[in-house]
């Protein structure tokens, strides 16, 4: 059944004010339903060791000291709707990197708000309006995909694609690659980087699982066969509890976002339905009659449903 909302309602928010210093956002008001958890994959390659590893893989580089990296996440950009996973700095490059267990098209933008705070913390103490060039390291930006939307291996996103109006040679481009790191693509990746092959091991064990036993029935046991099997052995050990209690958020959040698509489009379903009847001057008796059939409705709220399409028509 549809709960007409109440879920659009819900869905709105007041956005706090957030203040950057050093390159890191803090929140200056953080209602609670938009804190920001941790995520396992932002878990996993906190540890700068595993985070050059990662960075070896993708790039095929072989550096070994972990000390060269060094870390400048932006935390709790609450406006942007989310935080960016990992950003890093190694050999005056700058790294952007994100999970996505959705597909977003939005990506180059999301990044371009991302990179600006990145760089005004980087440059608080320059005089970008002096006669002497400011230095910033070139950027790259690279998602890790694991959705269940089938998507290509590999795949880079533009932000002209995002113009409203085509451009042949763009003022300003940001380019994002998109990796699929599902089971059976990016295998030189996953075979030079382990860690990051336990991760997707991992969490396609919890999707799996999760097909056939209670969701915390499959989180435990997807940890318990990993750990058995030498799979993120390490990190699941020492940090079970806390690996347990944000891979049940992550996935329960990723099904609350599938039921929101849902919902739109089933609401899109009910407005065509509604207007085209309309159209073809049904009355209203048999509208109403229509829509609780076709989508299990309660009359009060296909009344209400037919109460805002049919006043849209009048405006």
């Amino acid at each position: 059944m549809v709960e007409k909302k109440t879920t659009r309602q819900a869905i709105a928010s007041e956005k706090p004010t957030t203040t950057v210093s050093g390159g890191t956002a803090v929140s200056e008001q953080t209602p609670a339903n938009r804190i920001y958890k941790s995520r396992l994959f932002e878990m996993i390659f906190s540890d700068k060791r595993e985070l050059l590893n990662l960075y070896n893989a993708v790039n095929r580089t072989h550096y070994t000291d972990p000390e060269l990296l060094t870390v400048n996440t932006l935390r709790n950009a609450i406006y942007m709707a989310m935080h960016n996973d990992i950003s890093f700095l190694i050999d005056s490059r700058l790294s952007l990197y994100e999970h996505q267990s959705t597909y977003s098209p939005n990506l180059p933008l999301r990044y371009l708000l991302y990179v600006s705070e990145l760089y005004a913390g980087m440059t608080k103490d320059e005089n970008i309006y002096g006669n002497e060039r400011v230095r910033i390291p070139p950027p790259r930006f690279l998602v890790f995909y694991n959705g269940r939307q089938k998507r290509p291996e590999r795949q880079e996103l533009y932000l002209s694609d995002l113009f409203e109006i085509p451009e042949e040679t763009p003022w300003l481009e940001l380019k994002a690659v998109v990796l699929n790191i599902n089971r059976g693509y990016n295998q030189p990746i996953m075979d030079a980087c382990r860690t990051l092959r336990g991760y997707t091991d991992f969490t396609a064990r919890v999707r799996d699982y999760a097909e056939k036993m209670p969701l915390n029935e499959a989180v435990e046991r997807a940890i318990t066969e990993c750990i058995q099997e030498g799979i993120l052995a390490e990190f699941l050990s020492l940090h079970r509890a806390e690996a347990k209690k944000v891979t049940l958020y992550e996935y329960d959040e990723e099904k609350h976002m599938r039921m929101i698509r849902e919902e739109g489009r089933t609401e899109g379903r009910i407005e065509g339905l509604i207007l085209s009847s309309l159209d073809d001057r049904l009355p209203k008796e048999r509208i109403l009659e229509k829509l609780m059939k076709l989508f299990d409705l309660k009359p009060e709220e296909a009344e209400e449903y037919f109460e805002e399409f049919q006043s849209e028509t009048k405006k």
